[in-house]
């Protein structure tokens, strides 16, 4: 049965909460159950020139989220209390997003992994899982790269290791982010959510202009992802915007 494109993006919300439900599950241990609510702490890590937002839920062995393009750690609200019941988990808000301001350099996955290795040390964290999700998975993945000593296992939802691995329609969107979706992107959510958290409200069309300029680079980390030794958990959706064959090739 053919599905019209309105299904395929519910079909693809539908897979991406039901994927975040069983990985919580899956991270969760036989730890005692204690009652979550807001973070345990805040704060701004000085990294890389940034001033980098985290938040801290629970104890446990160290679990670093790492969010969506034009998104934050609110993207993880479903699956924040499920994960802190036995980790020690911390959420990011990468450079220009959520709650940390933008600064003068482009937008870099590589310099993005270099920021979490920064937090890292500025926590005191040795060694963490990771799990970042679509941008954040990519960071994530790179993070594995770049800093293979600080990463125990890595946890990568809906992203690519090259660039073709999106799918075409994927590819064709992301060559329109720029100065001119600001403002009809002010409609969605992820703008009620940049608006109501980012320091400087007015920065949205330069985080659209680096984040397009950023979705235009091409990219291909084969070699490298074939050297990553951490236990990998690759999570995708059966109506992805990561292609299926590509999926398999990891």
């Amino acid at each position: 049965m053919e599905r019209s494109e309105g299904d395929m993006t519910m079909s693809r919300r539908s897979v991406i909460a039901t994927a975040g439900i069983a990985l919580a599950a899956a991270l969760a241990s036989s730890a005692p159950v204690a009652q979550v609510g807001g973070p345990v702490k805040t704060g701004y890590a000085p990294v890389n020139g940034l001033k980098l937002y985290y938040e801290i839920y629970g104890a446990g062995e160290p679990l670093i989220l790492l969010h969506g393009g034009v998104g934050a750690i609110e993207m993880f609200a479903d699956i924040l209390a499920a994960l802190s019941k036995a980790r020690h988990v911390i959420g990011v808000d990468l450079q220009g997003h959520g709650r940390t301001a933008d600064i003068e350099r482009p937008l870099s996955l590589e310099v993005m992994a270099d920021d979490v290795a920064g937090l890292m040390k500025h926590l005191g964290i040795g060694k963490a899982d990771v799990m970042g999700y679509s941008l954040g998975g990519e960071v994530a993945l790179r993070t594995a790269i770049q800093h293979p000593d600080l990463v125990r296992k890595l946890i990568v939802v809906s992203a690519t290791f090259k660039r073709d691995g999106w799918y075409p329609e994927i590819l064709a969107g992301m060559a329109q982010m720029g100065p001119g979706a600001a403002e009809p992107m002010k409609q969605t959510p992820m703008y009620q959510l940049y608006s109501r958290l980012a320091p400087k409200p007015d920065d949205w069309p330069v985080l659209l202009t680096k984040l397009g300029d950023l979705l235009r680079k091409d990219y291909d980390w084969s070699k490298e992802v074939a050297a990553i030794k951490a236990p990998t958990l690759l999570v995708f959706g059966d109506a992805d915007a990561v292609r299926t064959a590509h999926a398999v090739e990891f």
